[in-house]
């Protein structure tokens, strides 16, 4: 049962002074630092993805409400939507790929460090140009679905949508950049004895992500490549009048948009796969099972994106087979729900905040998929769809579960990233407030649907039966506006002051609790030789791990650094960041296509040598000083 090869005890690496100025941080390609940008990113698109759906909730607070106009309202339901998918959940779930995937696997790096700079920058500019157009009224306002024909230059002939589609378009390249990145350090950087089998669930469930985010995203990049050219140079790909196939659209964004929301609650799985073990104190239940079921999602979750359509009359044939395959693609998350249940049976749970998120997370995300295995008849679904029981029904999926699984890693992992806890006082606060604001916002929407209330109307009339209802899921959305502020204070508040944390403060099985924390610079001294899934729960008497302190013990020695190791690590550089604004420059240079088309080449010419100039110095720079 040995588990990891004894290595000398290195220590904290607060004594180590870490260069913390702005250049380091727009040149870093440290997994690390990438990660945490990535996080604080996230974060402040998931605030403002918050306030987008706080003026929506209070605009449908009463009936006929006039905060906002029609067309101010589709934009902020636009873009709440857009936010908090492609610009929150997502990138929340890349900052816990970046940070913990090369610890759990035993690793010094990702396989292709500036890559991962690269796309960082990418998701960072492409988030700036499609959420900053919202302050001059001219933000996407077709529905984050951006439905074709109704996205095309006829039906929107405005510039809101052209950001959409050139911002998605950005997005798709941070996306697909990094899932490669993944993909090559998983299979080729574990640790000697790592093998598939022992890697820890999070990285699991993190690899079957990267491999939907490298099969789903080309198809919506050609989505958007035939509505790009549609609006910018008068071609008709989803003209119906010249011919075009109406469903055309519709089968292209649902073969990226059903498996996008595994790509979304996967990584909130495998967070909470490891945050139920470490604090019931026993082994995961079942994970050859686990880790079979998440690939069992993955692959299915390819073959049920028409039940989206079920309302379009593809015909009784193909209704079948969705139905089908979307009762069958339920099998496998039950497993799920029932292996966590086993995991805590019997356990000696201790109910921390990050356990109370991932306990919700069991709960409410079983709430999301019985009313998703509902939309998987379509008698039923042609009841539903376009009401807000839908709406209900992915926000419960989206929220308590990507969401309170994200939230439960984030207190979890924020003692090894920092090296400090959150509050514990401040978290319950966050906790209670987020899990009653997200069940009186969300729970009457149901009822609400079935009364007949539509999606996407910004005002309704009285005397539907709908007031009480959108009444209650407003308080609620003012409920989880200020749990999130309670977050915020918490993390502002304990980044610098929190109480301080050992190398393994919870008590956890996994290589990443073996070092400081937080990590230094090379994160493993000597790199960890693996005989065990869980390397620090299994160990003989008296062996001696690769590193596992107090505090107090680290605090009175010096971290050795990376040059006195005789480890190498890659260069920081600026090219990454510039090669990311050649893209931009050169795909914003669209927008002036129709009003100015010299302009627009222009500006698509310079924007194409900014980023083969950058490009080419980026591949030209030493990617290391070897000592």
């Amino acid at each position: 049962m040995a588990t990891i090869a004894a290595a000398p005890p290195y220590t904290d690496t607060h004594v180590h002074v870490e260069d913390n100025s702005v250049w380091s941080w727009l040149t870093t390609v440290d997994h690390k630092r990438i990660g945490a940008l990535y996080l604080v990113s996230s974060l402040f698109f998931f605030c403002v993805g918050g306030i987008e759906a706080s003026i929506i909730r209070a605009q449908l607070a009463q009936p006929n409400g006039t905060l906002i106009t029609a067309d101010q309202y589709n934009q902020l339901f636009t873009m709440h939507g857009t936010t908090m998918v492609f610009l929150a959940i997502m990138p929340l779930s890349a900052a816990f790929f970046n940070f913990l995937i090369p610890l759990q696997i035993g690793a010094r790096d990702v396989a292709f460090p500036r890559l991962n700079a690269f796309s960082y920058w990418v998701y960072l500019f492409g988030g700036l140009f499609i959420s900053i157009p919202i302050l001059f009224g001219l933000a996407p306002d077709g529905g984050w679905f951006g439905y074709a024909p109704l996205s095309t230059k006829a039906f929107s002939p405005q510039h809101n949508m052209d950001f959409w589609v050139i911002g998605l378009q950005i997005l798709g390249i941070s996306s697909l950049a990094a899932a490669f990145n993944f993909i090559t350090t998983i299979i080729n950087m574990r640790a000697p004895g790592m093998s598939l089998m022992r890697m820890p669930i999070f990285t699991w469930m993190s690899f079957v992500v990267q491999f939907l985010v490298a099969l789903a995203f080309p198809v919506i990049t050609v989505a958007l490549v035939f509505l790009q050219f549609d609006r910018f140079f008068g071609t008709n790909f989803y003209t119906v009048g010249k011919g075009a196939d109406p469903l055309l659209w519709q089968h292209l964004f649902w073969v990226f948009g059903h498996p996008e929301v595994y790509i979304l609650i996967l990584p909130a799985f495998g967070l909470v796969s490891e945050v139920l073990p470490t604090f019931s104190r026993k082994p995961l239940f079942g994970y050859p099972v686990m880790v079979y079921s998440g690939i069992l999602i993955g692959f299915l979750g390819f073959g049920v994106w028409a039940h989206h359509m079920f309302s379009v009359g593809m015909g009784p044939i193909a209704d079948a087979v969705f139905s089908l395959t979307t009762m069958l693609i339920a099998i496998p998350t039950g497993v799920k729900i029932f292996n966590w249940i086993a995991t805590m049976w019997g356990g000696q749970i201790r109910f921390t905040v990050a356990m109370k998120f991932g306990v919700a997370l069991v709960g409410m995300f079983m709430m999301g998929g019985i009313s998703g295995v509902m939309h998987s008849s379509p008698p039923a679904d042609l009841q539903q769809t376009d009401t807000y029981f839908v709406v209900a029904h992915f926000h419960y999926v989206l929220f308590g579960g990507s969401m309170l699984g994200l939230f439960a890693g984030l207190y979890y992992y924020f003692p090894k990233v920092t090296g400090r806890f959150l509050s514990e006082k401040l978290g319950n606060w966050h906790f209670w407030l987020s899990f009653i604001g997200m069940n009186v916002t969300f729970f009457p929407m149901h009822y609400a649907g079935l009364y007949g209330m539509p999606r996407r109307t910004y005002q309704y009339d009285a005397g539907q039966g709908l007031e009480m209802f959108n009444l209650a899921s407003s308080i609620g959305a003012a409920i989880l506006v200020v749990a999130t502020s309670f977050l915020i204070v918490n993390l502002i508040i304990s980044w610098r002051n929190g109480a301080r944390a050992s190398s393994n403060p919870w008590g956890a099985a996994t290589l990443e609790w073996t070092i400081p924390s937080p990590p230094p610079e090379y994160n493993f001294a000597v790199l960890p030789i693996v005989k065990s899934r869980y390397p620090l729960w299994n160990m003989k008497a008296g062996e001696q791990l690769v590193h596992e302190t107090t505090y107090e013990e680290e605090k009175n020695n010096r971290i050795p650094t990376a040059k006195e190791l005789g480890i190498v690590l890659p260069n920081p550089t600026i090219w990454p960041l510039l090669t990311a604004a050649g893209i931009l420059f050169m795909l914003g240079g669209l927008l002036f296509m129709e009003s100015s088309p010299m302009t627009s080449i222009g500006i698509l010419l310079i924007g194409a040598f900014w980023w083969i100039g950058s490009l080419y110095k980026w591949l030209m720079t030493p990617l290391e000083d070897h000592h």
